[in-house]
């Protein structure tokens, strides 16, 4: 299976590669292994959704 480094998933992502970063600490990235100080991410997998917006629900 092929990897990136979190700076090569940000670019792909358009997003910091410090984001990338606390998305696999925290475990949202599927398939993310820390090898030493970086982060091997599997080239298929996705972003993670943003867990800040929230959908309207009906009262």
């Amino acid at each position: 299976m092929d990897y990136l480094t979190a700076k090569q998933a940000a670019e792909k992502w358009n997003i910091s590669p410090r984001r990338v970063q606390v998305l696999c600490e925290q475990g949202r990235v599927k398939g993310a292994v820390r090898l030493g100080w970086a982060w091997a991410i599997p080239k298929d997998a996705e972003k993670p959704r943003d867990a800040r917006i929230k959908t309207k629900t009906e009262n």
